[in-house]
């Protein structure tokens, strides 16, 4: 009697061992417990000062070309925060810093901040109001290529890009009206050619960069009808990439029409 329990206390235990061992060797065991490892790390890809989830929209166009304009009606309907790095650059002149100190002749002679400057000044708001807005509108940046690839590095990619197409001519007679009245050192007619310039040279190619970068990134509006019918296409993009397209009718009927000579990618 005692040989048998001996040997049915044997058989237990090798069959509890085989299972302990099985269990070690599962690669499905392993590969739950190692996926419940890397579930505990944080792998951050984003700057950990900006909150998750809140979209970026660069609105870029040359100097007049009405970015103002359409930032206020997307605050208006979306609630995010418009960030012109512009006024920015005007408060820190305005209140005597030292970054305003440093920027102000450059602001004079229509050339560009450098890119350090300016990006700080954007992350410091945004990051000031990360728990108190669904969205972030920047406006006047980036302005170069080198300042698009700094903000891809250290803040994150724009959900979209929205380019003001305006020509030139229309730009600058806008300029000129609105200096009789806005105060800015910029809007005389020797800046303004700067400025035109400069976009030229140094901010197109950042709406090329952002077309190659990603399809469907960058879409081009004709800044030149009234501003209600500029917004409407600007409007219907924006429900695009937040997948709302088909709770507007007009958007509905543009996302759904064979054609869209308008709402044209640059």
């Amino acid at each position: 009697m005692r040989i048998m329990y001996l040997f049915l206390g044997l058989y237990l235990l090798s069959v509890i061992g085989f299972f302990l061992i099985a269990d070690h060797q599962d690669p499905a065991h392993n590969g739950a417990r190692l996926t419940s490892q890397m579930g505990q790390r944080k792998v951050c890809h984003h700057n950990p000062n900006l909150p998750k989830g809140r979209p970026i929209i660069f609105v870029l166009g040359g100097p007049g070309s009405g970015k103002g304009t359409q930032c206020d009606r997307i605050v208006r309907d979306f609630g995010y925060l418009h960030l012109s790095a512009g006024d920015l650059l005007r408060d820190e002149v305005k209140y005597g810093t030292e970054i305003g100190q440093e920027c102000e002749q450059l602001m004079k002679d229509g050339k560009l901040v450098p890119v350090e400057v300016t990006l700080k000044l954007i992350k410091k708001a945004m990051k000031e109001n990360r728990n108190s807005t669904t969205g972030f509108l920047i406006d006047g940046f980036p302005r170069a290529v080198d300042q698009a690839e700094v903000f891809e590095k250290k803040v994150g990619r724009p959900k979209l890009v929205v380019f003001l197409d305006c020509p030139r001519e229309e730009m600058e007679k806008r300029l000129l009206k609105r200096g009789e009245t806005s105060g800015r050192s910029d809007d005389n007619m020797d800046t303004i050619l700067k400025r035109f310039d400069t976009f030229l040279l140094e901010s197109m190619p950042v709406v090329k960069y952002y077309d190659n970068l990603q399809p469907g990134l960058v879409i081009k509006v004709s800044s030149v009808p009234p501003p209600d019918d500029v917004y409407k296409e600007i409007y219907c993009a924006i429900l695009g990439f937040r997948g709302e397209m088909d709770t507007d009718p007009m958007c509905a009927a543009l996302h759904h029409s064979d054609s869209c000579d308008r709402l044209s990618f640059a």
